[in-house]
C-alpha cells in the first residue's frame, strides 16, 4: 500500500504552479484543425479491425441554472424543449460511429456527463440509452462501468431507480460546498439533504461506486467553513471524492465574472483547507490516489493503482484505460489508439454538421513515436507515482537517461528537494511530493515552452 501524502509547505511553495492535468498527452491545447472526419473514420476502422473494447462518453450539455464557478461546456436555459432536437442529433451521430465499428466491440465502460444529464426528461433517457443499445454492444450483465453525472438539484428516488433500471451501476454527485452563504456566491443553492436522499437511494438499488466533487478556493469558504463541508461528505461515506482547486479565470469563463474577487480566499487560507482536508479524509480511512481524487482502501481505484493498472483519460482516472473512448455530443474527445479528436464546441455548428450527414469533428491531434513514450513515461507517474526505467526501454527501445537527457538536471533537483527519489533504474514521488506529481510529468512535456503561455489551474 502506497504511503500517506506528507504535507510539506516549503515544497509545495517551491513546486507549485500552473500546468496541464494531463487527461491526454499531447494536451488539448496542441489540438489542431488538421484532423477531421477522415481522420476519425480511419481511426474507427483501425479499431474495428483490432476489435478493441469501448469506452462511450455522452456530452448533455443542458443546465437549467448557471453556477457562477463552473468551465465546463454547457448551454443553461430552462427551457427542457430544447432538449429534444440535440437528442435527435445525437441519435444521429451514433448512427455515424457505430456503422464504422464491429458490432461485437463491448462497451465496456460508458459515462453521461455535461452540463446536467438529468435535464432530459426520464423518457428522453430511456430513449436516448434505448438507441445505445440498439447501435452498440453495451453489456447486459451489470458488469461494464456505466456512470453518470448527477446535479443532485435535477433528480429524486424515482431518477435512481430509472437509470439503475437503464443499466447505470456509478453516479457522480455534485456538490462543492454545502454551506448557504458560499452557495449564495456561486449561485448554486442545495441542502446536504438532498444529497443524501440520494445517496441513500443509490445504495438501496445497489449502485457499485458513488462518488462526491467539492471545490475549494470559492468565495467566501474559510478553513473552518470547508472543514464543516468535508466532516458533513465524509458522514455520507462516498467510494470516492474529487476535491478540486478552484481555478478563478474570469478572462475565458464568462459565468466566472459574476463572482466577486474580493471575495476569494487568500492562497494561504487555500492551503490550509486543501491541507485540512486531506487529514480529515486520511482519518476517515480514504487514500490519495492522484490529482484530487480520494478512494476508499476497496474501492477498484485504488486496488488498480496498487497492482499498476489505474490509468488516465479525459474521463480522469479509470480502469478501462486500454478501450478506445468514442465521445458522442457537442465538445466531446474521442481517444482511439494515437488519435485524438475533438466535436465542435458551438452547439448550433455542432447540429449543423449532424444535419449535413457528416461527423462533427473539428480538430484533434495525432500522436507521433515521441508522443507515445512520452504518454507511457507521464501515465506511470500520474497514475502510480512511479517509474521503472526498464518498462520504458523494453517498450520503446531506447535508453532513458539518454532519451530524456534535457530533463536530468531538474530531476536531480527533484531528488536533492525529496519530492522525487531518483535511482539509477527508477523514479519513486515521495509522500512529500504527490501533491506535486503534475510538476514532475511536466519534465517530460515536450510542449512545455509552448504550454507557459496558456492559462492552467495552480497545481494546489
Amino acid at each position: 500500500m502506497l504511503d500517506a501524502i506528507h504535507w510539506d509547505a516549503g515544497l509545495i511553495r517551491r513546486y507549485d504552479q500552473a500546468g496541464p492535468r494531463y487527461t491526454s498527452y499531447p494536451t488539448a491545447v496542441q489540438f489542431h484543425d488538421g484532423i477531421g472526419a477522415r481522420e476519425l473514420l480511419q481511426a474507427l476502422h483501425e479499431s474495428r479491425t483490432a476489435k478493441r473494447p469501448l469506452s462511450l462518453y455522452v456530452h448533455l450539455p443542458f443546465c437549467a441554472h448557471i453556477c457562477y464557478y463552473c468551465g465546463c461546456n454547457k448551454v443553461i436555459t430552462q427551457d427542457r424543449s430544447r432538449a429534444l432536437p440535440y437528442l435527435e442529433r445525437l441519435e444521429r451521430e451514433i448512427d455515424l460511429i457505430s456503422r464504422q465499428l464491429d458490432p461485437q466491440q463491448t462497451v465496456e465502460q460508458l459515462h453521461f456527463g455535461g452540463g446536467t444529464p438529468t435535464f432530459l426528461s426520464h423518457d428522453e433517457l430511456r430513449r436516448l440509452m434505448g438507441h445505445l443499445r440498439q447501435r452498440f454492444n453495451l453489456r447486459t450483465d451489470d458488469g461494464g462501468d456505466y456512470g453518470i453525472e448527477i446535479d443532485p438539484r435535477e433528480a429524486d428516488v424515482s431518477t435512481m431507480t430509472l437509470l439503475r433500471e437503464l443499466g447505470f451501476n456509478r453516479v457522480s454527485f455534485g456538490v462543492q460546498d454545502i454551506e448557504p452563504d458560499v452557495q449564495r456566491a456561486v449561485n448554486r443553492i442545495q441542502s446536504i439533504e438532498q444529497t443524501s436522499t440520494l445517496i441513500d437511494a443509490a445504495r438501496a438499488l445497489n449502485y457499485r461506486s458513488i462518488n462526491i466533487d467539492l471545490i475549494y478556493g470559492l468565495p467566501l469558504q474559510t478553513p473552518e467553513s470547508f472543514a464543516r463541508t468535508v466532516a458533513a461528505i465524509i458522514k455520507l461515506q462516498p467510494d470516492r471524492l474529487s476535491v478540486f482547486n478552484y481555478a478563478h479565470l474570469p478572462e475565458r469563463f464568462r459565468p466566472q465574472r459574476l463572482i466577486k474577487a474580493e471575495e476569494l480566499p487568500a492562497p494561504a487560507d487555500k492551503l490550509a483547507m486543501l491541507q485540512n482536508c486531506i487529514e480529515q479524509l486520511g482519518n476517515a480511512g480514504y487514500r490519495y490516489i492522484g490529482m484530487d481524487h480520494f478512494a476508499l482502501p476497496g474501492d477498484e481505484l485504488a486496488l488498480a493503482q496498487e497492482n499498476g493498472s489505474m490509468q488516465r483519460n479525459f474521463q480522469g482516472y479509470t480502469t478501462h484505460g486500454h478501450c478506445d473512448l468514442i465521445g458522442m455530443g457537442v465538445s466531446s474527445i474521442s481517444q482511439i489508439g494515437d488519435l485524438y479528436a475533438q466535436n465542435l464546441s458551438n452547439l448550433k455548428q455542432y447540429e449543423e454538421r449532424i444535419d449535413a450527414g457528416e461527423l462533427a469533428v473539428f480538430r484533434g491531434l495525432l500522436c507521433n513515436e515521441d508522443d507515445v513514450i512520452r504518454r507511457a513515461v507521464i501515465q506511470k507517474l500520474i497514475c502510480d507515482f512511479r517509474l521503472r526505467f526498464a518498462d520504458i526501454e523494453a517498450r520503446f527501445a531506447l535508453v532513458f537517461r539518454d532519451y530524456f537527457a534535457e530533463a536530468w538536471p531538474a530531476l536531480e533537483q527533484m531528488h536533492r528537494d525529496g519530492l522525487i527519489t531518483l535511482g539509477d533504474d527508477s523514479i519513486d514521488i515521495l509522500p512529500a511530493g504527490r501533491l506535486m506529481a503534475r510538476s514532475v510529468c511536466m519534465l517530460f512535456d515536450r510542449y512545455t515552452a509552448q504550454l507557459t503561455t496558456q492559462r492552467f489551474s495552480r497545481i494546489i
